[in-house]
């Protein structure tokens, strides 16, 4: 189609994807009688950890809780350090400060929204216990290069309970956030690193409102089943019964073994996810096809756009990135609000965490982050998600196109 044709369009940045399916499943559990953790919060977690390929999963309430309750697992506390990128959203980072141990950040390595590796590797101490890696968009980390890091130097790790002990080295654990569905090297999210922690919020690719899942690698000396079952207990106030185990007639006393959390999910939420992870292999083709008409769109624009799919690696597809080239973050910031006049909603991710206050007042400073603020300066994220018709993409890009060259032309009349 050519400029000037299109109508007006209002179109959202996010919206979730619910069919007549998912509500049908929710209406099924509201009539069941069992609406909270129950049978259909172990059915999901059985098709996660299928999709997955791993022995387990566990449901929690939000990808946040999942990273936290990792965390918790392993032990790590005061005096530990754990490792992150600047370039994130605020949860990979303060769950670091709940536990008590000390949030390290380091740059994204130049042009890359993903953590510079060489910086990583020299921000590991004696004091270091874990690494959490940002799949940002759904493109996975190269965790080649962060094991690597990790058993070079395993000889400055001190284990502090068995799961450490276990591991042997600085754990790996993936903010995979963004990442359900990606894959690497012919292996899934979920199957990679040590744990991987998911996603379910109403803006990612399969939602459950809220919601989040952990997976885990194998490790030495304990069972699968052993972890699952101190996660439930982290999660449901370290109470050694669920509500499902208690329907047994009689079968009502149980023990609290510790003063733990709740983060438990429901079967309504759940009821949402079975739906959802069965309609996934649709829902990720079409958020291919939106992003190769995207990068064909652009590609003759003054742009850069985050490569989602290459030999050895596909994404998940969940926020298409695009930076403008030699812009300024002014300018980005008019280009918001120009295409939010024609209807387009925008984004930008990530702002780095070292420009908000809570982070300004643990001491960390965007200059130390030059890479980063790079990266965030001209940085604009387009609308990516399956409800969106071929027309609404060709209009975003029309948009996109007219929006840039407008403000190009207003910058040089105001010269």
């Amino acid at each position: 189609m050519q400029k000037g044709v299109y109508i007006f369009m209002k179109i959202p940045f996010s919206p979730p994807d619910i069919t007549q399916e998912e509500i049908d499943e929710v209406i099924d559990t509201l009539k069941s009688g069992w609406i909270t953790t129950g049978p259909k919060t172990k059915l999901f977690e059985q098709r996660i950890a299928e999709y997955c390929h791993t022995s387990k999963a566990v449901t929690m309430n939000s990808a946040t809780a999942c990273m936290e309750m990792t965390l918790r697992l392993l032990g790590i506390g005061k005096g530990d350090e754990v490792v992150t990128s600047a370039y994130t959203y605020s949860a990979s980072a303060s769950v670091i400060e709940h536990t008590g141990a000390k949030i390290v950040l380091v740059d994204t390595d130049k042009d890359s929204f993903q953590m510079n590796y060489d910086s990583l590797e020299n921000a590991i101490t004696e004091k270091t216990k874990a690494i959490i890696a940002v799949d940002i968009a759904g493109v996975m980390c190269d965790y080649d290069r962060i094991f690597e890091i990790a058993n070079k130097k395993k000889n400055l790790f001190n284990a502090r309970n068995h799961f450490q002990e276990s591991i042997g080295r600085v754990c790996v654990i993936a903010d995979g956030a963004h990442s359900f569905g990606a894959s690497r090297q012919g292996k899934v999210s979920g199957e990679v690193a040590d744990f991987t922690c998911f996603s379910f919020h109403a803006v990612k690719n399969l939602t459950t409102a809220e919601g989040g899942a952990v997976t885990w690698t194998n490790l030495d000396g304990i069972s699968d089943e052993d972890i699952y079952k101190q996660f439930l207990l982290l999660i449901l106030h370290g109470q050694n019964k669920d509500a499902l185990a208690k329907t047994t007639l009689g079968n009502w006393e149980y023990d609290i073994l510790s003063l733990a959390y709740k983060h438990n999910m429901t079967d309504i939420m759940a009821s949402l996810g079975l739906v959802q992870i069965k309609r996934y292999p649709q829902i990720l083709d079409r958020r291919k096809q939106i992003i190769q008409m995207y990068d064909e769109g652009l590609k003759d624009c003054n742009v850069k756009v985050l490569q989602h799919f290459g030999k050895d690696y596909a994404s998940s597809g969940h926020l298409y990135l695009v930076r403008l080239t030699g812009k300024s973050e002014y300018f980005r910031n008019r280009l918001i609000e120009a295409m939010a006049q024609k209807g387009v909603a925008t984004n930008v991710h990530y702002k780095p965490l070292p420009m908000f206050t809570a982070y300004k007042e643990l001491g960390f400073d965007i200059n130390q982050y030059p890479a980063a603020y790079d990266m965030y300066k001209n940085e604009i994220t387009l609308p990516l998600h399956t409800l969106l018709t071929d027309e609404q993409v060709d209009y975003i890009i029309n948009t996109f196109k007219e929006s840039i060259e407008q403000l190009e032309k207003e910058s040089m009349i105001s010269l």
